[in-house]
């Protein structure tokens, strides 16, 4: 089963949003979005995650707590 995920965060340049599909594999749609997330930061430098959707649910504090935020 896939997933589809929108991460919009701040960066210097301002709002940016990306989306994506993902395999779940097993993990929860909280746990795919943090693992993307982290991929995001080691590319681009960002300021801080402003909201994740999968499937058009809000799971951003889910995120965020496995996050340790």
């Amino acid at each position: 089963m896939k997933i589809s995920i929108i991460i919009k965060y701040n960066s210097p340049a301002g709002e940016v949003l990306q989306r994506g599909s993902f395999p779940l594999q097993g993990k929860r749609p909280e746990s795919v979005a943090k693992d993307w997330w982290k991929q995001i930061q080691k590319k681009v430098y960002t300021e801080g995650l402003v909201e994740v959707t999968a499937n058009g649910e809000d799971i951003t504090d889910k995120v965020r707590t496995l996050l340790g935020k």
